[in-house]
């Protein structure tokens, strides 16, 4: 019996094909928010490991190793890359636009 192989038979890794929105980061898509395009990328909690983030959705932490979201600005720089716990992303719509923080949260 020969092995299994769990690749496309075309001999093309998934980020070779045209048109896939593969990149070497991962899937990646657009989506409108607040009036403009953003670039969505989803990432694994393994490739999330080593850093903290803060959500803007609910300015909470993002514990390392925690699967979640990064979204920025389709014409945006690095700097305006934002990262987001899942379900943050996917209510950012139903959420309210000001963000109850205590006294001394930091502004992140």
């Amino acid at each position: 019996m020969s092995p299994r192989h769990n690749r496309p038979r075309g001999g093309e890794t998934p980020d070779e094909r045209p048109g896939s929105g593969y990149d070497r980061y991962g899937l990646e898509r657009t989506e409108e928010y607040l009036g403009e395009e953003w670039k969505v990328r989803h990432v694994s909690g393994a490739g999330a490991a080593g850093k903290r983030y803060r959500c803007p959705g609910c300015d909470q932490e993002i514990p390392a190793g925690t699967p979640h979201v990064v979204a920025w600005p389709e014409y945006g720089g690095v700097d305006d890359r934002r990262h987001w716990h899942k379900a943050c992303w996917n209510a950012k719509d139903r959420r309210t636009s000001k963000v109850q923080r205590s006294r001394n949260a930091p502004r992140y």
